[in-house]
């Protein structure tokens, strides 16, 4: 494909004063060949802002740099913003409280970008930002979800392990489901599949956000999650974190943790929160990206060039 000429503004200006001195006839052939040039090919082109969500225990500083470096050098004049709140421990606060106070920051942004704006939301981060889209108004076009546990957790990780270091998976659901232990982030979405009925009493956050609890607000959620452009999944084998790494793709374990992929999901053929909608529009692009550990999805260059760039248009 051949690539739009990319002129200065001195020469847009330039073209223009001629084209004041110009005849009738002339001015109007001359008007379509610089509109052609100068305001379809970069000069008056403006990029969606992007919007950043670390994840847990996230330090935004270092989980933004490579993005916005990247994002800088293709769309120079892009508006980037990293999400400062609920970093490194604070990021175990409860998800709904960090949805009611991260989406008034993000509100803020979309109220000074009316044109729309993009999403990309790493890990826990993927939820939260799943979060404000049920919840709000929103006019995100793009929602970018990086490596999310949007149908759940279930697995002994090294972050388990660090909250958690006399557990093992199987035994969470004792600590979790709890009133306490729904105090913490990672409680939110832990979803053991061999006590859901459990998952389904306690879960505050995940199990009412995917209808799992057939949840009143359900319809309110669907119009707003409805108001998307375009849902990109990106996930893969090898993260390490998510478990399943599927999760990434809205697919979640059964009870012999036997992944079910999100076409057979009970919230994706109910429709519950608009994930079938999206799909038949064919709104959703999914990346399965092996090789990539958790901690360098945001850092990944392949990642980016391949299954983020494209969608920030």
């Amino acid at each position: 494909m051949i690539q739009p000429l990319h002129v200065g503004c001195n020469f847009c200006s330039e073209m223009i004063t001629k084209f004041r001195c110009m005849s009738a006839k002339k001015s109007f052939y001359f008007l379509v060949l610089i509109s052609v040039i100068c305001f379809d090919n970069g000069v008056t082109k403006s990029y969606k802002a992007v919007v950043f969500m670390h994840g847990i225990f996230g330090d935004v500083a270092v989980e933004s740099q490579e993005l916005d470096a990247w994002i800088k050098q293709v769309h120079p004049d892009t508006p980037f913003y990293a999400i400062p709140l609920y970093q490194r421990l604070d990021s175990l606060v409860p998800l709904w409280k960090q949805v009611d106070v991260i989406s008034k920051e993000v509100i803020s942004i979309m109220n000074n970008h009316t044109n729309g704006i993009h999403l990309i939301c790493f890990s826990q981060g993927g939820l939260i930002c799943r979060g404000i889209l049920s919840t709000t108004q929103h006019n995100v076009d793009t929602f970018i979800s990086l490596s999310a546990p949007l149908a759940g957790q279930y697995g002994d990780t090294n972050y388990l392990k660090y909250i958690f270091p006399n557990f093992l998976k199987s035994e969470l659901h004792r600590v979790l489901y709890t009133k306490e232990g729904q105090d913490v982030s990672l409680g939110n979405y832990w979803k053991d599949p061999h006590h859901l009925e459990e998952y389904q009493k306690y879960s505050k956050f995940l199990a009412p956000l995917n209808n799992d609890t057939y949840t009143p607000n359900i319809n309110k959620y669907k119009q707003n999650f409805l108001r998307l452009n375009r849902l990109i999944l990106i996930g893969g084998p090898n993260d390490g974190v998510i478990t399943p790494w599927e999760s990434s793709h809205f697919a979640y374990y059964n009870s012999e943790e036997k992944i079910v992929e999100m076409e057979q999901q009970r919230y994706f053929l109910e429709d519950s929160f608009g994930l079938q909608t999206l799909y038949k529009q064919k709104k959703i692009k999914t990346y399965t990206i092996p090789g990539v550990q958790h901690i360098h999805w945001h850092s990944n260059k392949t990642v980016f060039d391949n299954a983020i760039l494209p969608w920030l248009i």
